[in-house]
Protein backbone atom coordinates (compact mmCIF):
# COMPACT_ATOMS: atom_id res chain seq x y z
CA UNK A 1 0.00 0.00 0.00
CA UNK A 2 2.73 2.62 0.70
CA UNK A 3 4.41 2.07 -2.74
CA UNK A 4 1.10 2.91 -4.09
CA UNK A 5 0.45 5.49 -2.45
CA UNK A 6 2.79 7.05 -4.27
CA UNK A 7 1.44 7.52 -7.45
CA UNK A 8 -1.66 9.00 -8.40
CA UNK A 9 -3.69 6.05 -9.40
CA UNK A 10 -3.12 4.27 -6.04
CA UNK A 11 -4.22 7.34 -3.79
CA UNK A 12 -6.99 7.68 -6.02
CA UNK A 13 -8.66 3.91 -5.35
CA UNK A 14 -7.66 4.57 -1.50
CA UNK A 15 -9.96 8.07 -1.97
CA UNK A 16 -12.61 6.21 -3.64
CA UNK A 17 -12.72 2.81 -1.90
CA UNK A 18 -13.01 5.23 1.55
CA UNK A 19 -15.61 6.98 -0.04
CA UNK A 20 -14.04 10.45 0.00
CA UNK A 21 -14.48 11.40 -3.86
CA UNK A 22 -17.62 10.32 -6.01
CA UNK A 23 -17.30 7.54 -9.23
CA UNK A 24 -17.57 10.66 -11.70
CA UNK A 25 -14.52 12.57 -9.99
CA UNK A 26 -12.76 9.41 -10.25
CA UNK A 27 -12.82 8.50 -13.65
CA UNK A 28 -11.82 12.38 -14.59
CA UNK A 29 -9.19 12.48 -12.30
CA UNK A 30 -7.44 9.27 -13.18
CA UNK A 31 -7.64 10.03 -16.90
CA UNK A 32 -6.08 13.45 -15.60
CA UNK A 33 -3.46 12.08 -13.49
CA UNK A 34 -2.34 9.03 -15.62
CA UNK A 35 1.40 8.03 -14.60
CA UNK A 36 1.67 10.39 -12.57
CA UNK A 37 3.11 11.36 -8.82
CA UNK A 38 0.71 11.50 -5.70
CA UNK A 39 1.54 15.20 -4.90
CA UNK A 40 0.65 16.30 -8.11
CA UNK A 41 -2.61 14.94 -7.44
CA UNK A 42 -3.15 16.15 -3.68
CA UNK A 43 -2.01 19.86 -5.11
CA UNK A 44 -5.06 19.61 -7.35
CA UNK A 45 -7.76 18.07 -4.56
CA UNK A 46 -6.80 20.63 -2.08
CA UNK A 47 -6.84 23.93 -4.98
CA UNK A 48 -9.64 22.53 -6.18
CA UNK A 49 -11.33 21.83 -2.70
CA UNK A 50 -12.74 18.52 -3.75
CA UNK A 51 -11.33 17.09 -0.49
CA UNK A 52 -10.66 18.44 2.97
CA UNK A 53 -7.02 18.31 4.04
CA UNK A 54 -8.04 16.55 7.12
CA UNK A 55 -9.95 14.28 5.15
CA UNK A 56 -6.62 13.68 3.07
CA UNK A 57 -4.45 12.88 6.25
CA UNK A 58 -7.13 10.82 7.45
CA UNK A 59 -7.53 8.27 4.34
CA UNK A 60 -3.40 8.16 3.91
CA UNK A 61 -3.39 7.20 8.10
CA UNK A 62 -5.73 4.60 7.16
CA UNK A 63 -4.16 3.38 3.97
CA UNK A 64 -0.86 3.07 6.14
CA UNK A 65 -2.55 1.60 9.42
CA UNK A 66 -0.68 4.80 10.71
CA UNK A 67 -2.14 7.06 13.36
CA UNK A 68 -4.01 10.48 12.46
CA UNK A 69 -3.61 13.13 14.99
CA UNK A 70 -5.37 16.25 15.30
CA UNK A 71 -3.07 19.26 15.94
CA UNK A 72 -4.90 21.93 15.38
CA UNK A 73 -4.69 24.22 18.56
CA UNK A 74 -2.99 21.90 20.39
CA UNK A 75 -0.43 23.36 23.30
CA UNK A 76 3.14 20.75 22.86
CA UNK A 77 5.12 21.22 26.06
CA UNK A 78 8.26 23.13 24.45
CA UNK A 79 10.83 20.85 25.73
CA UNK A 80 8.89 17.70 23.11
CA UNK A 81 8.74 19.98 20.63
CA UNK A 82 12.62 21.03 20.53
CA UNK A 83 13.60 17.66 20.07
CA UNK A 84 12.87 18.19 16.66
CA UNK A 85 14.68 22.18 15.84
CA UNK A 86 12.33 24.25 14.22
CA UNK A 87 14.83 24.18 10.58
CA UNK A 88 13.67 20.49 10.19
CA UNK A 89 10.08 20.65 11.33
CA UNK A 90 9.65 23.68 8.66
CA UNK A 91 11.79 21.60 5.89
CA UNK A 92 10.42 18.32 6.31
CA UNK A 93 6.75 18.87 7.75
CA UNK A 94 7.44 16.58 11.03
CA UNK A 95 6.01 17.54 14.78
CA UNK A 96 7.14 15.70 17.87
CA UNK A 97 4.16 16.11 19.79
CA UNK A 98 4.36 13.31 22.55
CA UNK A 99 6.96 11.80 24.93
CA UNK A 100 6.96 8.83 27.30
CA UNK A 101 10.03 7.63 28.37
CA UNK A 102 12.46 7.15 25.12
CA UNK A 103 9.43 6.52 22.70
CA UNK A 104 8.60 10.27 21.22
CA UNK A 105 5.28 10.82 18.90
CA UNK A 106 5.97 12.46 15.71
CA UNK A 107 3.44 13.75 12.82
CA UNK A 108 4.03 13.45 9.46
CA UNK A 109 2.40 15.58 6.58
CA UNK A 110 4.06 13.17 4.19
CA UNK A 111 4.71 9.89 6.21
CA UNK A 112 6.14 8.56 2.49
CA UNK A 113 8.94 11.50 2.71
CA UNK A 114 11.83 9.15 2.84
CA UNK A 115 14.03 12.34 3.52
CA UNK A 116 11.99 12.85 6.67
CA UNK A 117 12.48 9.51 7.98
CA UNK A 118 15.81 9.78 7.46
CA UNK A 119 16.10 12.77 9.57
CA UNK A 120 14.38 11.98 12.28
CA UNK A 121 15.63 8.74 12.53
CA UNK A 122 19.22 10.80 12.93
CA UNK A 123 17.97 12.66 15.71
CA UNK A 124 16.68 9.85 17.22
CA UNK A 125 19.68 8.16 17.10
CA UNK A 126 21.55 11.05 18.41
CA UNK A 127 19.01 10.57 22.12
CA UNK A 128 18.72 7.25 21.86
CA UNK A 129 15.25 7.57 21.38
CA UNK A 130 12.32 6.12 19.02
CA UNK A 131 9.87 7.34 17.18
CA UNK A 132 6.46 5.97 16.66
CA UNK A 133 4.57 8.20 13.47
CA UNK A 134 1.50 9.31 12.68
CA UNK A 135 -0.38 11.64 10.30
CA UNK A 136 -1.54 15.17 10.57
CA UNK A 137 -2.54 18.03 8.17
CA UNK A 138 -0.45 20.88 6.94
CA UNK A 139 -2.34 23.23 8.53
CA UNK A 140 -1.90 21.65 11.70
CA UNK A 141 1.80 21.55 11.19
CA UNK A 142 1.68 25.61 10.40
CA UNK A 143 0.00 25.99 13.45
CA UNK A 144 2.40 24.59 15.91
CA UNK A 145 5.05 25.83 14.32
CA UNK A 146 4.11 29.32 15.51
CA UNK A 147 4.94 27.82 18.98
CA UNK A 148 8.67 27.56 18.26
CA UNK A 149 8.65 31.35 17.37
CA UNK A 150 6.87 32.54 20.52
CA UNK A 151 9.81 34.30 21.72
CA UNK A 152 8.03 37.69 22.73
CA UNK A 153 5.08 35.64 24.01
CA UNK A 154 7.20 33.41 26.44
CA UNK A 155 9.46 36.58 27.51
CA UNK A 156 6.25 38.72 28.33
CA UNK A 157 4.93 36.09 30.49
CA UNK A 158 8.21 36.71 32.57
CA UNK A 159 8.70 40.02 32.48
CA UNK A 160 4.47 39.54 34.10
CA UNK A 161 5.81 37.61 36.47
CA UNK A 162 9.06 39.70 37.02
CA UNK A 163 6.75 42.63 37.47
CA UNK A 164 4.94 41.19 40.05
CA UNK A 165 7.45 40.30 42.10
CA UNK A 166 8.97 43.82 41.66
CA UNK A 167 5.69 45.06 42.91
CA UNK A 168 5.09 42.48 45.38
CA UNK A 169 9.35 44.24 46.59
CA UNK A 170 8.17 47.61 46.67
CA UNK A 171 5.46 46.67 49.29
CA UNK A 172 7.50 44.88 51.37
CA UNK A 173 9.69 48.03 51.27
CA UNK A 174 7.03 50.62 52.33
CA UNK A 175 6.61 48.35 54.82
CA UNK A 176 10.08 48.29 56.80
CA UNK A 177 10.03 44.85 55.60
CA UNK A 178 14.17 43.88 54.18
CA UNK A 179 14.17 43.17 51.27
CA UNK A 180 15.74 43.91 47.97
CA UNK A 181 14.30 44.66 44.90
CA UNK A 182 17.56 43.92 43.32
CA UNK A 183 17.29 40.13 44.45
CA UNK A 184 13.76 39.41 43.14
CA UNK A 185 14.37 40.76 39.92
CA UNK A 186 17.18 38.78 39.65
CA UNK A 187 15.30 35.63 40.02
CA UNK A 188 13.37 32.97 38.10
CA UNK A 189 11.72 35.49 35.60
CA UNK A 190 15.32 36.93 34.30
CA UNK A 191 16.71 33.32 34.02
CA UNK A 192 13.75 32.58 32.00
CA UNK A 193 14.22 35.59 30.11
CA UNK A 194 17.78 35.24 29.09
CA UNK A 195 17.40 31.17 28.36
CA UNK A 196 14.59 32.22 26.32
CA UNK A 197 16.66 34.74 24.96
CA UNK A 198 19.69 31.87 24.00
CA UNK A 199 17.76 29.30 23.42
CA UNK A 200 15.64 31.41 20.44
CA UNK A 201 19.25 32.67 19.31
CA UNK A 202 20.21 29.13 18.06
CA UNK A 203 16.87 28.09 16.50
CA UNK A 204 17.12 30.98 14.44
CA UNK A 205 20.53 29.97 13.94
CA UNK A 206 21.71 33.40 14.76
CA UNK A 207 25.79 34.13 14.90
CA UNK A 208 25.64 36.57 17.83
CA UNK A 209 23.26 38.07 20.14
CA UNK A 210 23.22 41.82 21.37
CA UNK A 211 21.80 43.28 24.90
CA UNK A 212 22.05 46.83 24.82
CA UNK A 213 20.32 49.54 26.68
CA UNK A 214 18.34 52.16 24.98
CA UNK A 215 16.89 54.98 26.91
CA UNK A 216 14.47 53.67 28.78
CA UNK A 217 14.27 49.64 27.04
CA UNK A 218 16.49 47.39 26.79
CA UNK A 219 17.04 46.23 23.29
CA UNK A 220 17.74 42.61 22.12
CA UNK A 221 19.15 41.98 18.25
CA UNK A 222 19.77 39.39 16.78
CA UNK A 223 22.56 39.01 13.97
CA UNK A 224 21.10 36.63 11.16
CA UNK A 225 22.75 35.87 7.96
CA UNK A 226 24.74 38.47 8.96
CA UNK A 227 22.35 41.26 9.57
CA UNK A 228 21.43 42.60 13.02
CA UNK A 229 17.60 42.49 13.68
CA UNK A 230 15.78 43.74 16.84
CA UNK A 231 13.53 40.56 17.65
CA UNK A 232 12.55 41.73 21.21
CA UNK A 233 12.23 44.98 23.43
CA UNK A 234 12.90 44.55 27.50
CA UNK A 235 11.37 47.21 29.77
CA UNK A 236 14.62 49.16 30.95
CA UNK A 237 14.86 48.02 34.56
CA UNK A 238 15.08 44.81 33.86
CA UNK A 239 18.58 45.38 31.70
CA UNK A 240 20.80 45.60 34.72
CA UNK A 241 19.02 42.05 35.63
CA UNK A 242 19.73 40.33 32.81
CA UNK A 243 23.17 41.51 32.19
CA UNK A 244 23.84 40.60 35.55
CA UNK A 245 21.96 37.19 34.90
CA UNK A 246 24.69 36.68 32.15
CA UNK A 247 27.40 37.25 34.33
CA UNK A 248 26.55 34.54 36.31
CA UNK A 249 26.45 31.89 33.67
CA UNK A 250 29.67 33.13 32.40
CA UNK A 251 31.61 33.41 35.96
CA UNK A 252 31.93 36.85 35.47
CA UNK A 253 32.10 39.40 38.22
CA UNK A 254 29.09 41.02 39.47
CA UNK A 255 30.24 43.56 41.06
CA UNK A 256 32.43 45.62 38.24
CA UNK A 257 30.78 47.06 35.62
CA UNK A 258 33.45 49.84 34.75
CA UNK A 259 36.19 47.79 32.64
CA UNK A 260 35.17 45.16 29.86
CA UNK A 261 35.11 41.39 30.79
CA UNK A 262 35.47 38.56 28.49
CA UNK A 263 33.71 35.04 29.38
CA UNK A 264 32.32 31.70 28.03
CA UNK A 265 29.08 29.54 28.52
CA UNK A 266 28.35 26.23 27.74
CA UNK A 267 24.56 24.99 27.13
CA UNK A 268 22.66 22.05 25.87
CA UNK A 269 19.80 23.41 23.81
CA UNK A 270 17.63 20.94 21.47
CA UNK A 271 20.03 18.02 21.87
CA UNK A 272 23.19 20.37 21.12
CA UNK A 273 26.48 21.54 22.82
CA UNK A 274 26.28 25.53 22.62
CA UNK A 275 28.95 27.71 23.07
CA UNK A 276 28.20 31.36 23.81
CA UNK A 277 31.19 33.93 24.41
CA UNK A 278 30.27 36.63 26.18
CA UNK A 279 31.90 40.25 26.01
CA UNK A 280 30.59 43.01 28.44
CA UNK A 281 31.12 46.55 27.51
CA UNK A 282 30.77 49.75 29.85
CA UNK A 283 28.51 52.20 28.47
CA UNK A 284 27.27 55.97 29.45
CA UNK A 285 25.45 54.66 32.51
CA UNK A 286 25.17 50.80 32.22
CA UNK A 287 26.73 47.85 30.26
CA UNK A 288 26.16 46.16 27.13
CA UNK A 289 26.31 42.24 26.13
CA UNK A 290 27.29 40.57 22.92
CA UNK A 291 27.26 36.79 23.13
CA UNK A 292 28.43 34.98 19.86
CA UNK A 293 27.05 31.81 19.23
CA UNK A 294 28.98 28.52 18.41
CA UNK A 295 27.46 25.27 17.84
CA UNK A 296 30.12 23.42 18.53
CA UNK A 297 27.91 19.81 16.83
CA UNK A 298 28.33 21.28 13.64
CA UNK A 299 29.74 19.61 11.31
CA UNK A 300 32.64 21.40 8.71
CA UNK A 301 30.68 22.26 5.46
CA UNK A 302 32.56 21.76 2.11
CA UNK A 303 34.14 23.94 -0.36
CA UNK A 304 31.08 23.63 -2.96
CA UNK A 305 28.98 23.99 -0.01
CA UNK A 306 30.30 27.10 1.42
CA UNK A 307 29.84 28.41 -2.26
CA UNK A 308 32.89 28.35 -3.71
CA UNK A 309 33.60 27.92 -7.78
CA UNK A 310 34.85 24.86 -9.19
CA UNK A 311 37.60 26.72 -10.60
CA UNK A 312 38.63 28.03 -7.45
CA UNK A 313 38.13 24.54 -5.31
CA UNK A 314 40.21 23.13 -7.68
CA UNK A 315 43.02 25.64 -7.10
CA UNK A 316 41.93 25.40 -3.19
CA UNK A 317 42.54 21.38 -3.14
CA UNK A 318 45.70 21.57 -5.15
CA UNK A 319 47.32 24.20 -3.25
CA UNK A 320 46.16 22.67 0.12
CA UNK A 321 48.26 19.75 -0.39
CA UNK A 322 51.09 21.48 -0.96
CA UNK A 323 54.17 20.18 1.25
CA UNK A 324 55.21 23.84 2.48
CA UNK A 325 53.93 27.52 1.93
CA UNK A 326 51.57 30.03 3.26
CA UNK A 327 48.00 30.03 2.25
CA UNK A 328 46.41 33.42 3.32
CA UNK A 329 42.90 34.96 3.48
CA UNK A 330 41.72 37.61 3.92
CA UNK A 331 38.14 39.74 4.52
CA UNK A 332 36.52 41.61 7.48
CA UNK A 333 35.01 39.94 10.50
CA UNK A 334 32.21 37.33 10.32
CA UNK A 335 33.32 36.49 6.86
CA UNK A 336 33.93 32.99 7.02
CA UNK A 337 37.56 32.97 7.05
CA UNK A 338 38.19 30.46 9.84
CA UNK A 339 35.26 28.19 8.50
CA UNK A 340 37.05 28.42 5.00
CA UNK A 341 40.41 27.41 6.43
CA UNK A 342 38.96 24.55 8.78
CA UNK A 343 37.53 23.33 5.46
CA UNK A 344 40.56 22.99 3.35
CA UNK A 345 42.75 21.37 6.67
CA UNK A 346 39.70 18.75 6.63
CA UNK A 347 41.19 17.96 2.72
CA UNK A 348 43.84 16.62 3.82
CA UNK A 349 43.13 15.77 7.71
CA UNK A 350 44.68 11.80 7.86
CA UNK A 351 46.61 9.93 10.28
CA UNK A 352 50.11 10.61 8.61
CA UNK A 353 49.96 14.27 8.55
CA UNK A 354 50.33 16.31 12.40
CA UNK A 355 47.94 19.38 11.96
CA UNK A 356 47.52 22.12 15.01
CA UNK A 357 45.92 25.66 15.10
CA UNK A 358 45.14 28.48 16.58
CA UNK A 359 42.07 29.37 17.05
CA UNK A 360 39.87 32.75 18.60
CA UNK A 361 37.73 31.06 19.10
CA UNK A 362 37.70 27.81 18.33
CA UNK A 363 34.60 27.24 16.26
CA UNK A 364 34.41 23.65 14.76
CA UNK A 365 36.12 20.75 16.44
CA UNK A 366 38.06 18.29 13.89
CA UNK A 367 38.62 15.07 14.97
CA UNK A 368 42.64 14.63 14.47
CA UNK A 369 43.37 18.05 14.32
CA UNK A 370 45.02 19.55 17.62
CA UNK A 371 43.00 22.76 18.42
CA UNK A 372 44.32 25.37 20.66
CA UNK A 373 42.25 28.39 21.61
CA UNK A 374 44.17 31.61 22.71
CA UNK A 375 44.20 33.15 25.81
CA UNK A 376 45.90 36.59 25.31
CA UNK A 377 45.36 37.27 29.73
CA UNK A 378 48.18 34.84 29.85
CA UNK A 379 50.22 35.94 27.44
CA UNK A 380 49.27 32.72 25.25
CA UNK A 381 49.18 35.23 22.07
CA UNK A 382 49.26 33.76 17.95
CA UNK A 383 52.61 34.63 18.46
CA UNK A 384 53.79 32.75 21.51
CA UNK A 385 51.39 29.94 20.52
CA UNK A 386 52.83 29.61 16.62
CA UNK A 387 57.06 29.08 18.80
CA UNK A 388 55.26 26.58 20.85
CA UNK A 389 53.42 24.98 17.79
CA UNK A 390 57.25 24.76 15.61
CA UNK A 391 58.34 22.72 18.61
CA UNK A 392 55.59 20.33 18.52
CA UNK A 393 56.83 18.58 14.72
CA UNK A 394 53.88 19.65 12.86
CA UNK A 395 53.62 19.32 9.01
CA UNK A 396 50.31 22.03 8.98
CA UNK A 397 49.67 25.03 10.96
CA UNK A 398 47.18 27.19 10.82
CA UNK A 399 47.23 30.47 12.87
CA UNK A 400 43.97 32.09 13.22
CA UNK A 401 44.85 35.60 12.46
CA UNK A 402 48.01 37.72 11.32
CA UNK A 403 47.69 40.68 13.69
CA UNK A 404 50.85 41.94 14.38
CA UNK A 405 54.54 42.16 12.83
CA UNK A 406 55.98 39.26 15.10
CA UNK A 407 53.52 36.61 13.86
CA UNK A 408 53.91 37.68 10.34
CA UNK A 409 57.53 37.27 10.36
CA UNK A 410 57.15 34.34 12.44
CA UNK A 411 54.49 32.70 10.15
CA UNK A 412 56.88 33.48 7.26
CA UNK A 413 59.87 31.51 8.46
CA UNK A 414 57.91 28.89 9.35
CA UNK A 415 56.41 28.48 5.70
CA UNK A 416 60.18 28.89 4.39
CA UNK A 417 61.42 25.97 6.73
CA UNK A 418 58.81 23.14 5.11
CA UNK A 419 55.99 23.85 7.01
CA UNK A 420 52.64 24.78 5.47
CA UNK A 421 51.13 27.29 7.00
CA UNK A 422 47.16 28.46 6.35
CA UNK A 423 46.09 31.92 8.09
CA UNK A 424 44.04 34.99 7.91
CA UNK A 425 44.58 38.83 7.77
CA UNK A 426 42.46 41.75 7.13
CA UNK A 427 42.41 43.80 4.20
CA UNK A 428 39.87 44.68 1.87
CA UNK A 429 40.86 42.74 -1.41
CA UNK A 430 43.12 39.99 -2.20
CA UNK A 431 45.68 42.45 -4.25
CA UNK A 432 45.86 44.26 -0.63
CA UNK A 433 47.21 41.61 1.31
CA UNK A 434 50.78 42.31 0.01
CA UNK A 435 50.83 46.43 0.68
CA UNK A 436 49.20 45.11 4.39
CA UNK A 437 52.12 42.45 5.09
CA UNK A 438 55.11 44.81 4.47
CA UNK A 439 53.40 47.60 6.35
CA UNK A 440 53.89 45.04 9.34
CA UNK A 441 57.35 44.84 8.39
CA UNK A 442 57.41 41.36 6.37
CA UNK A 443 60.25 41.60 3.39
CA UNK A 444 58.87 41.29 0.07
CA UNK A 445 61.63 39.01 -0.56
CA UNK A 446 60.17 36.21 1.91
CA UNK A 447 56.83 36.68 0.97
CA UNK A 448 57.40 35.99 -2.72
CA UNK A 449 59.36 33.23 -1.78
CA UNK A 450 56.23 31.52 0.95
CA UNK A 451 52.85 32.99 -0.30
CA UNK A 452 50.59 30.30 -2.48
CA UNK A 453 47.60 31.55 -2.85
CA UNK A 454 45.67 34.53 -1.58
CA UNK A 455 41.93 34.07 -1.24
CA UNK A 456 39.41 37.37 -0.32
CA UNK A 457 35.99 37.05 0.81
CA UNK A 458 32.74 37.94 2.12
CA UNK A 459 29.24 35.84 3.03
CA UNK A 460 26.19 37.57 0.75
CA UNK A 461 22.99 36.28 1.96
CA UNK A 462 21.09 33.84 -0.32
CA UNK A 463 18.07 33.63 -1.88
CA UNK A 464 15.20 31.75 0.22
CA UNK A 465 14.69 28.78 -2.41
CA UNK A 466 10.92 28.16 -0.72
CA UNK A 467 9.89 31.84 -1.98
CA UNK A 468 11.73 32.71 -4.95
CA UNK A 469 10.63 34.50 -7.70
CA UNK A 470 11.28 36.72 -10.20
CA UNK A 471 12.51 40.17 -10.02
CA UNK A 472 12.32 43.10 -11.86
CA UNK A 473 15.22 45.30 -11.72
CA UNK A 474 15.64 48.81 -12.56
CA UNK A 475 17.65 49.53 -16.16
CA UNK A 476 20.73 51.07 -14.38
CA UNK A 477 20.98 48.26 -11.93
CA UNK A 478 20.54 45.96 -14.79
CA UNK A 479 23.80 48.15 -16.38
CA UNK A 480 25.72 47.56 -13.29
CA UNK A 481 25.54 43.89 -14.16
CA UNK A 482 26.76 44.56 -17.60
CA UNK A 483 29.52 46.53 -16.70
CA UNK A 484 30.81 44.69 -13.99
CA UNK A 485 30.66 41.08 -16.69
CA UNK A 486 31.79 43.17 -19.42
CA UNK A 487 35.43 41.64 -19.01
CA UNK A 488 35.12 37.85 -17.32
CA UNK A 489 36.49 35.45 -19.21
CA UNK A 490 33.38 33.38 -21.27
CA UNK A 491 34.00 30.09 -19.23
CA UNK A 492 32.87 31.79 -15.89
CA UNK A 493 29.27 32.67 -17.73
CA UNK A 494 25.99 30.58 -17.39
CA UNK A 495 25.57 28.47 -20.44
CA UNK A 496 23.78 30.89 -23.25
CA UNK A 497 24.43 33.43 -21.56
CA UNK A 498 25.00 36.82 -22.88
CA UNK A 499 25.63 40.32 -21.47
CA UNK A 500 24.00 42.07 -24.46
CA UNK A 501 21.09 39.92 -24.20
CA UNK A 502 17.94 39.78 -22.01
CA UNK A 503 18.85 39.04 -17.97
CA UNK A 504 16.91 37.06 -15.63
CA UNK A 505 16.69 38.42 -11.99
CA UNK A 506 15.32 36.81 -9.05
CA UNK A 507 14.34 37.62 -5.42
CA UNK A 508 12.68 36.11 -2.58
CA UNK A 509 8.91 37.02 -1.87
CA UNK A 510 9.39 36.37 2.23
CA UNK A 511 7.79 33.27 3.85
CA UNK A 512 7.55 31.71 7.57
CA UNK A 513 10.93 29.58 6.80
CA UNK A 514 12.66 33.03 5.81
CA UNK A 515 11.19 34.92 8.48
CA UNK A 516 9.69 36.66 5.33
CA UNK A 517 13.32 38.24 4.76
CA UNK A 518 13.36 36.63 1.40
CA UNK A 519 16.56 35.44 2.34
CA UNK A 520 17.85 32.02 3.99
CA UNK A 521 21.54 31.24 3.95
CA UNK A 522 24.62 32.63 2.88
CA UNK A 523 27.16 31.80 -0.08
CA UNK A 524 30.56 32.93 0.10
CA UNK A 525 31.37 35.65 -2.70
CA UNK A 526 35.42 35.62 -3.52
CA UNK A 527 38.33 36.51 -5.13
CA UNK A 528 41.54 34.66 -5.76
CA UNK A 529 45.19 35.44 -6.57
CA UNK A 530 47.56 32.47 -7.46
CA UNK A 531 50.81 33.34 -6.54
CA UNK A 532 52.78 32.65 -10.17
CA UNK A 533 56.58 33.25 -10.59
CA UNK A 534 55.34 36.62 -12.37
CA UNK A 535 53.53 37.29 -9.86
CA UNK A 536 56.61 36.64 -7.10
CA UNK A 537 58.96 38.86 -9.67
CA UNK A 538 56.18 41.81 -9.10
CA UNK A 539 56.64 41.84 -5.26
CA UNK A 540 60.19 41.99 -5.33
CA UNK A 541 59.51 44.80 -7.54
CA UNK A 542 58.00 46.85 -5.66
CA UNK A 543 54.44 45.46 -6.46
CA UNK A 544 53.09 47.95 -8.86
CA UNK A 545 49.16 47.64 -8.72
CA UNK A 546 48.39 48.18 -12.31
CA UNK A 547 50.84 45.66 -13.59
CA UNK A 548 49.83 43.19 -10.65
CA UNK A 549 46.42 43.66 -12.12
CA UNK A 550 47.13 43.46 -15.72
CA UNK A 551 48.41 39.90 -14.24
CA UNK A 552 46.02 38.23 -12.41
CA UNK A 553 43.42 39.70 -15.49
CA UNK A 554 46.17 37.22 -18.11
CA UNK A 555 45.75 34.54 -15.18
CA UNK A 556 41.88 34.65 -16.11
CA UNK A 557 40.97 35.48 -12.48
CA UNK A 558 38.12 37.66 -11.60
CA UNK A 559 36.93 40.18 -8.85
CA UNK A 560 35.03 40.00 -6.20
CA UNK A 561 32.63 41.99 -7.62
CA UNK A 562 32.07 39.85 -10.90
CA UNK A 563 32.17 37.21 -8.82
CA UNK A 564 29.02 38.76 -6.83
CA UNK A 565 27.16 39.75 -9.70
CA UNK A 566 27.43 36.55 -11.58
CA UNK A 567 25.73 34.75 -7.99
CA UNK A 568 23.41 37.38 -9.28
CA UNK A 569 22.41 36.31 -12.85
CA UNK A 570 22.83 32.96 -11.57
CA UNK A 571 19.69 33.46 -9.21
CA UNK A 572 21.85 32.66 -6.12
CA UNK A 573 21.48 36.15 -4.56
CA UNK A 574 19.83 39.95 -5.78
CA UNK A 575 21.51 42.72 -6.81
CA UNK A 576 20.57 44.98 -3.65
CA UNK A 577 22.38 42.11 -1.55
CA UNK A 578 25.90 43.11 -3.24
CA UNK A 579 24.71 46.49 -2.85
CA UNK A 580 24.42 46.34 0.36
CA UNK A 581 28.26 44.37 0.28
CA UNK A 582 29.80 46.51 -1.36
CA UNK A 583 28.59 49.58 1.08
CA UNK A 584 30.03 47.56 3.94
Amino acid sequence: MAVALKTAAGLLELLAGQGKIGKETFVALATEFAGQDADALERALLERKLVQDEDLARAKAEGLGLEFVDLSGRQVDADTLNIIPKAVAEQYQVIAYEQAGTTLKVAYVDPLDASAAEAVGFLMAERNMQAVPSVTTPSAVMSILKQYGALKKEVAVAIETAEQEQEEAEDEVLKGEETKIEEVIKGAPVSRIVSVVMRYAVESKASDIHIEPKGKESRVRYRIDGVLRTLLTLPGYLHSAVVSRVKVLANLKLDETRVPQDGRITQVINGKNIDFRISTLPVVDNEKVVMRVLDTSTGVPTLEGLGFRKKYRDVMQQEVRKPHGMILITGPTGSGKSTTLLTMLGMINDEGVNISTLEDPVEYFLPGVNQSQIKPEIKFTFANGLRALLRQDPNVIMVGEIRDQETGELAVHAALTGHLILTTIHTNDAIGVIPRLTDLGVEPFLLSATLNLIIAQRLARKICEHCKMDAEVPEAMAQQVRDALKDVPPDYLPKGFTIDGPMAFKKGKGCIRCSDTGYAGRTVIAEIIGVSPEIQRLMNAGFPMEQVKAEIRKQGWITMRQDAMLKVIEGATTVDEVLRLARE
